[in-house]
C-alpha cells in the first residue's frame, strides 16, 4: 500500500454581498474549488493564501479580513494519488474579481442549495458543511 503525498494549501471562502460562494476552475482542469493554492517554503498560511488571491484574482486582503474556518483534509482534485490538508478562511468578497493566472473560469454557489458534481472532494465532503454552521 503506497501512502499518498499531502500538499499543505490555503483557501478562502469568499462570499459576495448576496452571501453567495466563489469557486475557480483551474486551466485544464474538471473540479471547481475554492480559490488558493499551496504554501511556499517557509509561507505561513494566512500568507500562502494572500499571495495566491493575489496571484490568481488581483485580490488584496488584509489578513485581518480572514476568518478560520478550520483545518481539513481529503484527497486532491486535481493530483492523482495526492491528499490536501488545507487551512481554510472566510471572507466578505470586496469588490468583483476576474480569473488570472492558472484559473480559467469562476462560478458561484449558493451554500445551502443544490451542488453540481464537479466540485472539488475538500469543498463537497468538509468545507461546505463546516461553512454552513459557521453562517448559522
Amino acid at each position: 500500500m503506497t501512502l499518498a503525498t499531502t500538499l499543505r494549501i490555503a483557501a478562502a471562502c469568499l462570499l459576495d454581498d448576496t452571501g453567495r460562494l466563489l469557486l475557480v476552475r483551474k486551466r485544464g482542469t474538471q473540479a471547481f474549488m475554492l480559490p488558493g493554492g499551496k504554501h511556499e517554503p517557509g509561507e505561513t498560511s494566512i500568507q500562502a493564501l494572500l499571495r495566491e488571491l493575489g496571484e490568481e484574482l488581483d485580490l488584496h486582503l488584509s489578513p485581518s479580513a480572514l476568518i478560520p474556518l478550520g483545518q481539513f483534509q481529503a484527497e486532491a482534485a486535481n493530483e492523482p494519488g495526492m491528499r490536501v490538508n488545507a487551512q481554510v478562511f472566510v471572507a466578505a468578497l470586496p469588490h468583483t474579481v476576474h480569473p488570472a493566472a492558472e484559473l480559467e473560469e469562476l462560478a458561484w454557489l449558493a451554500p445551502a442549495g443544490d451542488y453540481p458534481q464537479n466540485l472539488a472532494p475538500l469543498l463537497r465532503e468538509q468545507v461546505l458543511p463546516a461553512l454552513l454552521a459557521h453562517l448559522s
